[in-house]
């Protein structure tokens, strides 16, 4: 297998899908830093990384060149999704310059619902089991997506340029929704408001309150002390920004995720199933989205996985591999 991964081969210059959808990606956010340049912190800092984004997959493109293997093309997509942990939190270096949609969001969520299930859900089940099982199911959303791309270049890797270009376009096609729809979710907003207006069931409008206050609410404290619950935690503070909370991209993309593992392996379907049922609950749970975020992201990961596979046959398919 080792051999295998190393060896040359004969292999089509140029970009592969996922470069070339990032590349895209990376000069409409680029076109609209220029549109919005006076009200951004630091526009001339996000071009300056967006112009070492693209000079990085350009050099990885060369390198290739001299060395075309399994293990290279790996290298170079792997890089490429490993990006995603930056264009998610520069998604707020530009929706936090529109007014915020929470309250609409928690209105309609109210009226839906008759309450705020983000709320009420560990208020119901304050167990640590309970509160450690969800939290484990939120944190492996992670290993889920590894796991997808592992197996797919170990056992299937005819696909795996596919997989991948459908995996990071769909993450693109949130993050522009993230960017127009500001919607920070109930562990942001909440707070912003105080438990009072939402005991009550007011939800005001707050404007531009994240572009200058991002108090991140805890987890129910009756749950410290759990491993997960303190990784889950650890993570937010770290990596977490009052954006992406409409549509869910953890339902959605776990639940494309779980499309792609259903046509790789009924049993590595079955394996995954378990954690991904976890995730969505917890999605409400810990208060990272509303009801609302979460069903709109279930939906939403059919319609997207169609579309995307749609542009990659008809627009970018190719064999990695002469």
């Amino acid at each position: 297998m080792a051999l295998d991964l190393f060896t040359r081969v004969e292999t089509r210059k140029g970009l592969f899908a996922v470069e070339k959808i990032t590349l895209i990606y990376n000069l409409l956010t680029s076109i609209l830093i220029l549109f919005l340049f006076q009200e951004m912190e630091d526009p001339v800092c996000m071009l300056i990384e967006r112009a070492m984004i693209a000079g990085v997959t350009l050099m990885l493109m060369y390198f290739y060149r001299l060395m075309p293997c399994k293990a290279a093309a790996f290298v170079r997509i792997a890089v490429q999704m490993s990006l995603l942990s930056y264009w998610y939190p520069d998604t707020f270096e530009f929706n936090r310059v529109f007014p915020d949609l929470d309250h609409i969001f928690a209105s309609a969520e109210q009226w839906l619902m008759g309450s705020q299930p983000a709320v009420w859900l560990c208020v119901r089940y304050p167990y640590l089991w309970v509160s450690e099982l969800l939290n484990m199911g939120y944190f492996c959303y992670y290993p889920m997506i590894l796991l997808v791309m592992v197996w797919y270049f170990l056992y299937r890797f005819e696909l795996f340029e596919k997989v991948s270009f459908v995996l990071v376009t769909a993450f693109f096609i949130y993050y522009l929704i993230y960017i127009f729809v500001p919607v920070a979710g109930p562990q942001f907003y909440f707070p912003a408001i105080g438990s009072d207006a939402v005991a009550q069931g007011v939800f005001p409008p707050i404007g531009d309150y994240f572009n200058h206050n991002r108090v991140l609410v805890p987890g129910p404290e009756s749950h410290t002390g759990g491993f997960f619950y303190h990784l889950v935690e650890a993570s937010q503070q770290i990596g977490e920004r009052p954006t992406a909370a409409f549509p869910s991209s953890h339902v959605g993309i776990s639940t494309i995720l779980m499309m792609m593992a259903w046509r790789a392996s009924k049993g590595f379907f079955a394996f995954l199933l378990p954690f991904y049922v976890l995730l969505c609950c917890a999605t409400v749970y810990i208060q990272a989205h509303y009801v609302i975020d979460s069903l709109v992201g279930f939906v939403s990961a059919f319609v997207i996985y169609i579309v995307v596979t749609w542009m990659f046959k008809r627009w970018f398919a190719q064999p990695m591999f002469k």
